[in-house]
């Protein structure tokens, strides 16, 4: 049976008439109508539908809309000012980070979240917070590049003069080398399907 639900959704209050066990997933995409999360596995695994809930990363699948009522959520139609994208957006695109694109809404909310923490981490601490997601198309090394530029942008770095999406690849020593070192391509320096925990050299 249809209940009415209030709760702040990209920081404006709404209200929703739906089921009480409608998970936070459907209401979002088809009851408010925002598609940037995702459905993947249906359990809370993959991150797909990935949103922030009171400002912590949470998958919305299995979410069920009377634990989200009364909470604030933010899915990734909500990172940027108006026209002004968050960072980890524009450090997604500069990085040429996302591929199919179908993991990144998920992982940028999750990456976003980590940046409100931790304004500038190194390689290792966005790999561990990014480790629940998982990315078939291999591209968690430019993912993992791209919150950290990200964290650059605010410290005041324009990314004026930046050798561009997947040319370098700096480490937490501050070593800059080829994506393309011992010979590999690109896609093979960013090969792996799955978490994140293993993208970052040692």
């Amino acid at each position: 049976m249809e209940q009415t639900f209030e709760l702040t959704v990209n920081g404006e209050r709404r209200q929703v008439d739906a089921d009480a066990d409608s998970t936070l997933l459907h209401v979002l995409r088809e009851v408010l109508g925002l598609k940037g999360a995702r459905f993947g596995c249906g359990l809370g695994l993959c991150g797909a539908c990935f949103v922030l809930l009171d400002g912590r990363p949470a998958p919305s699948c299995d979410i069920p809309l009377w634990s989200a009522a009364g909470r604030t959520v933010t899915t990734v139609e909500g990172l940027a000012d108006g026209d002004v994208p968050h960072p980890v957006q524009r450090a997604f695109l500069d990085e040429q980070a996302a591929q199919c694109g179908y993991c990144v809404s998920g992982i940028l909310v999750s990456a976003a979240a980590l940046l409100a923490g931790h304004p500038q981490p190194d390689e290792s601490t966005v790999a561990a917070a990014l480790d629940r997601h998982l990315c078939r198309c291999g591209a968690q090394r430019r993912m993992v590049r791209a919150v950290v530029r990200a964290g650059r942008y605010g410290a005041g770095d324009t990314g004026e003069g930046s050798t561009g999406a997947g040319d370098t690849d700096t480490d937490t020593s501050g070593a800059s080398t080829r994506d393309a070192r011992s010979g590999a391509s690109a896609t093979e320096a960013d090969a792996g399907a799955g978490g994140f925990g293993t993208t970052v050299e040692r």
